[in-house]
């Protein structure tokens, strides 16, 4: 099969002729003015976490020529070009924005779900949304229509931007023949879809379980397209079936038993990333009662207090207090933290993902409240940072374009009050968010 940082380096780079070409109504333009061409910003004075292996850069200088990194340094190291405008931000972080290769745009609005709820209004407001909380990148992997291919190419030209930049999936593929599977799969990349999801999952015993025959068609078909491909399972033997057929990310953590020899073998050596969704399984039961991050005001800042008053309503606390499938992924949630941190060490790639999107799954908060679930499972800040940035642009087919604070990437960097490499979250205190090198208002 093709290995995936081959696809990663073919898809890059249709992904960055894509953006050279997308076009823009003026509907969709930013508030702003953009800045012009010898536009050069040196921030100066700050703690730089760059999102790779290496470590904090302390007095770091990060300089931007319009909407690319350029140099990123120690000030002892690196010079401020002289045309440069000087940003003071001594005493502060700067990190890599946030990516998430496994959300959904535009799946809900509220607690309500449906075609008719993927509209381009609320597609946009939940872009900017999840860039209001830092996240910079998003991935959809599954959710409306062949029309989010529209939304996506007018607002990821947007100028200057102030949405998190989209990818998606389209429809979840489901078929019963593989040559059913190969005609959806085609049917996706004409439609310009930049990712295949499958689900090979029962729901709990409650439908069909994808075959092998079937979803080893579609990884095949995509791997002949050059689209990257992303399976949602439950159970460890659907992962092992995933990771044989080629299956580029495998989404969500393994829920019903300890993670196997064989299975990490085959990520680590195929190079599959893995989105854990922690937050995916806190959602099925937390609104029982009160959670506690409704009392946090990095989530009210931005939280929709309607959905919340429903969240809170008896009737909702009675309906989730009553849902096997809450009960069931609430009991294995010890579980998946323990497979993510057995997967982690075994040197399998972990990209940061939380499935937010659907209803009461809050878009931009949960990315935070992953990373620090991701903590309290085992894992260092500064391998989830990792996860959150460059891994996480690995697991969703960007390398090249951001996702990191490195020459020739995209200016995309969060600026905090305190150090998240010290406690992931810290990831809360965010006082600017910038994206293609122009800060967002928030």
């Amino acid at each position: 099969m093709m290995r995936f940082q081959d696809l990663l380096f073919k898809t890059t780079g249709i992904l960055f002729l894509a953006l050279g070409i997308w076009a823009c109504s003026d509907q969709d333009r930013g508030p702003y003015d953009t800045h012009s061409e010898s536009a050069i910003k040196a921030y100066v004075g700050a703690t730089i976490i760059t999102g790779t292996d290496r470590p904090p850069i302390e007095n770091g200088l990060l300089i931007v020529r319009e909407d690319t990194i350029v140099g990123v340094d120690s000030r002892s190291v690196l010079d401020i070009p002289t045309d440069a405008e000087i940003v003071d931000m001594s005493g502060k972080y700067i990190m890599p924005g946030i990516i998430n290769p496994h959300g959904h745009v535009g799946m809900a609005d509220g607690l309500k779900t449906g075609s008719e709820v993927f509209t381009r209004e609320n597609v946009k407001s939940q872009l900017r949304l999840y860039a209001k909380y830092g996240v910079t990148t998003v991935v959809s992997l599954g959710d409306g229509d062949f029309s989010g291919a529209g939304y996506r190419d007018s607002f990821n030209d947007r100028e200057p931007r102030d949405l998190a930049r989209y990818f998606l999936a389209g429809p979840v593929i489901n078929a019963s023949t593989p040559d059913e599977g190969r005609e959806r799969v085609r049917e996706h990349h004409q439609a310009g879809m930049n990712w295949i999801k499958i689900r090979i999952d029962s729901g709990l015993g409650t439908r069909e379980k994808m075959v092998p025959e079937v979803y080893n068609a579609i990884a095949d078909e995509a791997q002949k397209l050059g689209l990257p491909t992303a399976a949602h399972i439950v159970e460890l033997e659907d992962a092992i079936g995933a990771a044989k057929a080629g299956f580029n990310v495998i989404a969500h953590s393994i829920r019903d038993l300890p993670v196997s020899n064989e299975l990490l073998t085959l990520m680590r050596d195929n190079n599959i990333a893995l989105t854990p969704t922690l937050t995916r399984e806190l959602s099925t039961y937390v609104y029982r009662e009160r959670p506690p991050f409704f009392d946090d005001p990095f989530f009210t800042k931005y939280a929709d207090t309607e959905v919340m008053n429903d969240l809170l309503s008896h009737e909702m606390q009675q309906q989730f207090a009553e849902s096997e499938s809450g009960q069931y992924f609430e009991a294995q949630l010890p579980l998946a933290k323990e497979n993510l941190m057995r997967t982690f060490e075994s040197g399998v790639r972990i990209a940061m993902g939380t499935d937010s999107g659907p209803p009461a799954r809050f878009q931009g908060y949960f990315e935070h409240l992953e990373m620090e679930m991701m903590q309290n499972a085992g894992m260092q800040p500064m391998a989830i940072i990792r996860s959150a940035t460059s891994e996480a642009a690995f697991g969703a087919g960007i390398s090249g374009l951001t996702g990191a604070l490195q020459t020739g990437l995209k200016a995309d960097f969060l600026v905090l009050s305190e150090n998240p490499a010290e406690d992931i979250r810290n990831t809360k205190t965010i006082e600017h968010v910038f994206i293609d090198g122009v800060e967002i208002e928030r």
